[in-house]
């Protein structure tokens, strides 16, 4: 993927977050927590991401790891893409942005296609004023206001990923977004306590 193809889908994905949430600061770069601060509250959903392919998503980049899907895309199953820029947008959170993935020694907490992939930056909207163990009350709607990405959109991901920027890209198997996110992200367990 290009720099400015990755620019442009970040631009894309932060005007539709403005679009879907109405009032978010564009200007403002949410930092990135991982999966940890995620998991408190949200176990069920971490079980279940940690066993799809979006948690290991990181791995596939690895030597030797699914080598005929990568002999049929056209890859070089015996190299390394792991430190590969075209690749890491895809594999890991927040590649290119501010606290996001920068390497397997300082962000190990970021591999994968991890909650903040899909749902935002969780920096601002984790801390105990919001969406925390000690505030139960919290609403989605201000939430959103600080970098919760709600709702997820299949042109998030087709714009990001799931394109014919991808070396696995099959214009015959086009994205088929309710059938990826209900196999490939995690189960979709309703929430202790309302939200909305």
């Amino acid at each position: 993927m290009s720099r400015i193809t990755y620019f442009l889908t970040i631009l894309f994905l932060t005007i539709n977050s403005i679009l879907l949430s109405g009032d978010v600061d564009v200007k403002k770069e949410y930092g990135f927590v991982g999966t940890k601060a995620c998991k408190k509250c949200h176990i069920k959903q971490y079980k279940s991401w940690a066993k799809t392919n979006m948690s290991r998503a990181y791995d596939i980049l690895k030597p030797n790891e699914r080598t005929e899907a990568k002999k049929k895309a056209g890859l070089d199953p015996a190299k390394d893409y792991t430190q590969e820029a075209d690749c890491l947008p895809c594999h890991t959170t927040g590649f290119g942005r501010a606290g996001g993935f920068n390497s397997l020694i300082e962000t190990p907490q970021l591999i994968g296609v991890s909650c903040e992939s899909c749902h935002g930056a969780g920096k601002e909207y984790t801390k105990k004023q919001y969406m925390h163990t000690k505030n139960k009350e919290y609403k989605r709607a201000d939430i959103v206001k600080i970098g919760l990405v709600s709702p997820i959109t299949s042109e998030m991901c087709t714009v990001s990923c799931h394109n014919e920027k991808s070396p696995f890209f099959n214009e015959k198997e086009p994205f088929d977004f309710e059938k990826r996110k209900n196999q490939g992200t995690h189960e979709h367990f309703s929430l202790k306590y309302n939200h909305d």
